[in-house]
């Protein structure tokens, strides 16, 4: 038996489980349409269609989980319920947890936007590029919210956002999503400054490199290694391109303090042979 504490808007509301003596914040499609407070309910919509967050849990460094739900627009809930339900359409499930985080961020996003004061994301092209899927999803509901509120976020906050998909499907924090994005634009560019060569980000090669490059970052940054060794044949076959696998590996290894495994500089060499034009068929 739920007993409605606070609707929110049409899609969402605070109840009190009286079986379990928790409040939850509820969401989903009609949810709080017509609910009034002290309401009661053996169900809130659909078990499918109604997603429920516990709300008895703080919120990191933001006070109360209820006091964050309470302060944030419910446009921007909204937009953020819309964002997780395109996230499961698109991928299946996603982590419940990223709609408080997510409608956090969104509504700090639109207070910037208001004061003309957005945030500029240089990552925006790279997170465009590894995360593709996410970034759709993610432009989406930035697009939404946009229209409902009549803000202007642009295309450096949908690449936020797109980092706040991917972490609910990775179990990975927003934060280590920016890392390998960070990552993998600075192992690009080295690959780039020590062949001497501009690659052609077009390219499906291009595309392959990339999406290597974003799964040893995220390798690296998990303390993953690779199980196989190619470094003895690319090395015969594509040693400048070897070579500069090995400079590149070192310099992330310096640049971010986490120990790079021998077996990553032969695989990245065969990608960068590729993209410079180096045969490996030797």
């Amino acid at each position: 038996m739920y007993r409605v504490t606070k609707p929110l808007n049409h899609n969402a509301l605070l109840a009190f489980n009286t079986e379990d003596g928790r409040e939850y914040l509820a969401v989903g499609r009609g949810v709080g349409f017509g609910r009034r407070p002290g309401e009661r309910a053996e169900a809130l919509g659909d078990p499918g269609e109604v997603q429920f967050y516990l709300l008895s849990q703080p919120a990191e460094g933001r006070g109360t989980t209820r006091e964050l739900v309470e302060r944030i627009d419910p446009a921007v809930l909204d937009a953020a319920e819309g964002i997780c339900e395109d996230a499961r359409a698109a991928f299946g499930a996603v982590d419940p947890k990223m709609l408080l985080p997510l409608a956090d961020h969104l509504a700090f996003a639109v207070a910037r936007a208001r004061e003309g004061g957005a945030l500029a994301n240089p990552l925006t092209e790279d997170i465009r590029a590894l995360f593709p899927r996410e970034f759709e999803v993610a432009r989406r509901g930035v697009e939404a919210l946009e229209r409902a509120l009549g803000v202007h976020l642009g295309d450096d906050e949908v690449g936020l956002v797109a980092l706040h998909v991917h972490s609910s499907l990775d179990a990975v924090h927003v934060s280590q999503a920016m890392e390998v994005a960070q990552l993998t634009r600075a192992c690009i560019d080295a690959v780039e400054r020590i062949t001497g060569s501009s690659i052609d980000v077009a390219s499906y090669d291009y595309n392959r490199l990339m999406t290597h490059v974003k799964y040893m970052a995220t390798r690296i940054l998990r303390g993953e290694r690779l199980s196989i060794d190619v470094n003895g044949t690319i090395r015969a076959s594509a040693p400048e391109s070897y070579r500069a696998a090995a400079a590149v590996c070192a310099e992330m290894e310096q640049r971010f303090g986490e120990p790079v495994s021998e077996l990553e500089v032969g695989y990245l060499a065969m990608h960068i042979a590729r993209v410079v034009g180096e045969s490996t068929a030797r």
